[in-house]
């Protein structure tokens, strides 16, 4: 089962709407910070992923950030992180998560080895501790040499650093309604997340929303080079290009209707768009698009040390615990107050 829980703060747009599958607002969460969730949070790596989940729990009033500590071998970068949000420094894995309840761990996949979770071991966290992991292709399974028991896995992306993230996740059994709720609480600072009871998710949802950003920017640049080479300046071409993206975006999640009926409703007989999408079609952009989703995808799971002999013309399919209705794929309040009451 799938669940999506929109959460979410934008600064870009002033849209409010509501459809029978996606629900979007403006309003950033906000906190009081009377009331910490977590006595200590720790963090081991500082880079760009975890700087995404850090600054919105500290600038959003999650939580004060004096409770933070963070910890990176990179002593320049933790630093920096540190002079930013004013969090307090570690100089080893185990000062850092020693007592912490919450820990995220947001390294690099290649240094999560065996020389790492030894470091781990070392400290005493805090007996009902979380771990929450944001390192791409690592299953749940691989933490549990940290000898913690609630691990939740995560996919964010990039827009999470201006609360526009898409996040989606998944845990241990173990972990209480109240926990989930507390996960989905951490998540929203940051933009929107999706809770997934089966983990094999993650790694296709990788291929869409993790590196999806990285296809977006990738047509922008492209967009903006072609109208330069058309005669635009650059800068002019990147306001074009920008909002174009926003708006095209907004209009179809407030208008709820599949993209190819907008794209229809863009498209005259004989005209500019049909002319331009023909070019697009020759060339198999759908066919690219797809192909290179399926290679990250394919990437994830090399990265967890998954079979990852998938895709078209492969002799596996993806692992799919069971097939979601489109209903159920994305819900909105109901399936919060389902998540409560576990």
């Amino acid at each position: 089962m799938i669940r999506l829980f929109h959460h979410h703060s934008s600064t870009t747009s002033r849209l409010f709407f509501r459809s029978a599958r996606y629900h979007y607002s403006t309003e950033k969460p906000s906190f009081d910070g009377t009331t910490p969730a977590f006595s200590k949070i720790a963090c081991i790596g500082t880079g760009k992923m975890a700087h995404a989940l850090l600054k919105p729990m500290i600038t959003t009033g999650f939580h004060p950030a004096k409770d933070f500590t963070v910890f990176d071998v990179s002593t320049n970068l933790m630093e920096q992180v540190s002079k930013e949000l004013g969090v307090k420094t570690a100089e080893s894995i185990p000062e850092a998560i020693e007592d912490a309840d919450f820990i995220l761990c947001a390294v690099k996949p290649q240094n999560l080895n065996s020389a790492f979770f030894a470091e781990f071991r070392k400290a005493q966290p805090h007996p009902n501790a979380i771990l929450l992991s944001v390192i791409a292709g690592k299953t749940i399974d691989v933490f549990h040499h940290t000898h913690i028991n609630k691990i939740v896995r995560s996919m964010p992306n990039t827009p999470a650093q201006v609360g526009e993230g898409m996040t989606v996740w998944s845990c241990t059994p173990n972990l209480t309604g109240s926990d989930r709720n507390l996960i989905q609480t951490v998540l929203s600072t940051c933009g929107h997340s999706m809770y997934v009871d089966d983990e094999s998710y993650i790694d296709m949802a990788t291929s869409i929303s993790g590196s999806g950003p990285a296809y977006i920017f990738l047509l922008m640049e492209s967009m903006i080079d072609g109208a330069v080479h058309m005669g635009f300046p650059r800068d002019k071409a990147t306001t074009l290009v920008y909002h174009t993206m926003l708006g095209s975006t907004l209009y179809a999640m407030e208008s709820g209707e599949h993209p190819a009926i907008l794209r229809n409703m863009v498209t005259s007989p004989s005209g500019t768009t049909a002319s331009a999408l023909y070019e697009l079609e020759n060339g198999k952009i759908r066919t690219v698009i797809k192909d290179a989703m399926w290679a990250c995808y394919r990437r994830s799971l090399e990265m967890g040390n998954h079979d990852s002999n998938v895709g078209p013309g492969r002799s596996q399919s993806p692992h799919v615990v069971h097939a979601a209705t489109p209903d159920s794929e994305l819900s909105n309040s109901s399936d919060d107050e389902d998540v409560r009451q576990r």
